[in-house]
């Protein structure tokens, strides 16, 4: 799966910490059904904080945008984290017994507090390709895992998780995340952002967020 030109450029460059986050073992477990409730419960009430935090960074994207395209796609984001996937969490979570105040008075783990603090001091020490270096390993890589479920899932038990992320609208969020960092890596570092002497810190910005989904999936396991 291929959201745009810079996004595959950054994942080669996480080496083998991509498959380790994209094919985790929670992942797999996903796909077969084989992933314990309680685990799948546990990581959904972190997921829920965690997409707080993350709705609040994309927020802040729009105040380090440069132009109002990148300000709208930002924004849109935004709303589709809050609307779409905090919705998918409290549904999921109402079925189980857990209510949304349940959710938010939710103690927050330190695999959470690491990756969403990362994301945000990324963008309020650095400016707009900083920030969405950070980002992009969450959205595009559920994007790419959500691809994958959808069509080699062996168990329908977690359908509606992996229909949230393989569905139109959050492959389209994909689409357009993607077109926004390539825009935002053309406009700040020209046609040969490679050459860049900005490129190594950018793949190292996308390198760690993946290094941090890698450990949030360990936290679900953990239970």
């Amino acid at each position: 799966m291929s959201y745009g030109v810079t996004f595959p450029l950054w994942r080669a460059a996480a080496g083998d910490h991509w498959p380790a986050y994209a094919q985790h073992a929670f992942v797999e477990g996903l796909g077969t059904g084989r992933l314990p409730r309680a685990a799948f419960l546990t990581y959904l009430v972190q997921d829920y904080i965690f997409l707080i935090h993350f709705s609040r960074a994309w927020a802040l994207a729009v105040t380090k945008a440069e132009t109002v395209d990148e300000m709208r796609l930002a924004a849109g984001t935004v709303n589709a984290l809050i609307n779409d996937e905090i919705a998918l969490h409290v549904r999921i979570c109402a079925d189980a017994g857990l209510t949304e105040a349940d959710l938010f008075a939710a103690q927050e783990q330190p695999a959470n507090i690491a990756y969403t603090r990362y994301v945000l001091d990324a963008g309020h020490s650095g400016d707009f390709l900083d920030l969405l270096a950070a980002l992009a390993p969450c959205v595009l890589g559920y994007g790419e895992i959500g691809a994958r479920l959808a069509t080699t899932a062996t168990s329908r038990t977690y359908a509606d998780w992996i229909a949230t992320y393989a569905g139109a609208e959050y492959q389209q969020v994909c689409h357009d995340v993607g077109a926004l960092i390539d825009t935002a890596v053309a406009r700040r570092l020209g046609d040969a952002p490679q050459d860049s002497p900005r490129w190594p810190s950018l793949c190292s910005r996308f390198t760690t967020a993946t290094r941090l989904e890698v450990g949030f999936w360990d936290m679900g396991l953990a239970t």
